[in-house]
């Protein structure tokens, strides 16, 4: 069953239920069953996160079933949550415009993303996917459909909140002028120390549009680059290259590696100490330890333009996202074993200042939990008795 496993294939819960609604109020209806019933309720979109974050041996509410892009204007779009950020560029493209910030893979959905934060190699420029939503069309744990915009707590408890205070069911994403074209460029490095250097001097001097930092291993070694892209002029359609996964995609599906366990890792660190972590992991990764198709990618963010309360970032005016993007064979035993890394290596992180970007696989506590949110988590559990008095929305991270 599908639902019953998500793209990292570790984790699996076998729902009771899975429902597709046809409406926000079909929405409202199975979560008011569920929670008088006292059975823990998830919303699915595309099923990509990686340790059972959308698991639940509950009712699973699959929203593909809400899918549809309603409006687009010049500076908006509204957009089912079902839906596929491809099929948000798609509809916003035959206007010439395009959402500030994409993440590399498409097929994601919008209420996941935005669940989660959504960080692309423009997100230095215009922050996460959750800095550009307008409004929200909310279905809270007791049922109800609200919406909500900036300023409102319920806006603040639901993107980057886990889905731990409402699903998304509908959002309002701001949109901006799409190039027609535009200049891509590799740029090989010695180092990741040189490579996150350029990248901090080339957002601070603002001379690209989309920047991202990658480590590869191939036939002739340890490859350390950088992909910048500029929005003017070029040989390049800018759809094209936002779609530059599809065909990594295919080849892994054609070889049955997307469908095998990724025992992904990521997390942010602050600038200081992003160089020295990136410089010894790179050290002691090798080839085995990504698989043929993996790779190391890191991008820089400035905190400062990260809006939503829930998403944590370090405490520095820039930050980095490192992520380790493995593909393993089909091997219990390795993949128990790199998941247990991924644990050293939050444990490593967390004491530089870091935080986990919660899409990977990093086994959690209750415990992490309370760290992780800090400061932000008495407004957490405030917002979670109010907004799903019953405890029954997205059980799968184990915050509560």
């Amino acid at each position: 069953m599908t639902a019953s496993a998500d793209f990292g294939r570790l984790v699996r819960r076998r729902p009771s239920a899975v429902l597709r609604p046809r409406s926000a109020g079909e929405v409202g209806e199975i979560v008011r069953t569920a929670a008088a019933d006292g059975v823990p309720v998830a919303a699915r979109g595309r099923g990509h996160s990686g340790y059972g974050q959308a698991l639940t041996d509950g009712v699973v509410v699959d929203m593909s079933s809400l899918a549809a892009v309603h409006e687009v204007a010049e500076d908006r779009i509204v957009v089912d949550a079902g839906a596929g950020w491809d099929a948000v560029l798609a509809a916003a493209w035959e206007r010439g415009r395009t959402p500030p910030v994409l993440t590399d893979y498409l097929r994601l959905s919008v209420g996941g993303t935005l669940s989660v934060g959504g960080i692309g190699g423009t997100s230095f420029r215009h922050g996460l996917q959750t800095d550009t939503v307008v409004a929200l069309e909310v279905v809270t744990g007791d049922g109800v459909v609200r919406t909500c915009g900036p300023g409102d707590e319920l806006f603040a408890a639901v993107l980057g909140g886990l889905g731990q205070c409402g699903i998304i069911t509908r959002a309002t994403l701001r949109l901006v002028a799409a190039p027609p074209r535009i200049s891509r460029h590799e740029v090989d490095y010695d180092t990741v120390a040189a490579a996150a250097a350029d990248q901090v001097r080339f957002v601070e001097e603002g001379r690209f549009d989309f920047v991202q930092g990658q480590v590869r291993f191939g036939e002739a070694g340890r490859r350390v680059f950088l992909e910048t892209a500029a929005y003017s002029g070029g040989d390049l359609s800018y759809v094209e290259f936002q779609h530059r996964l599809d065909a990594a995609e295919a080849l892994l599906t054609g070889t049955g590696a997307w469908f095998h366990p990724h025992p992904w890792w990521n997390c942010f660190l602050p600038a200081s100490a992003a160089v020295g972590f990136l410089t010894a992991l790179v050290e002691r990764l090798t080839p085995a330890d990504l698989g043929p198709a993996g790779c190391v990618l890191f991008y820089p963010v400035f905190t400062g333009q990260v809006h939503a309360p829930l998403v944590r970032l370090p405490a520095e005016r820039i930050a980095f996202l490192v992520a380790i993007l493995r593909f393993p064979p089909d091997d219990a035993d390795l993949v128990a074993r790199q998941v247990a890394e991924n644990r050293r290596l939050y444990e490593e992180a967390r004491d530089l200042g870091g935080f986990t970007y919660p899409v990977g696989a990093i086994p959690f506590t209750q415990a992490d939990w309370r760290h992780h949110f800090g400061s932000r988590w008495p407004s957490l559990r405030a917002w979670k008795a109010r907004y799903d008095p019953a405890g029954m929305l997205t059980p799968g991270p184990g915050i509560f």
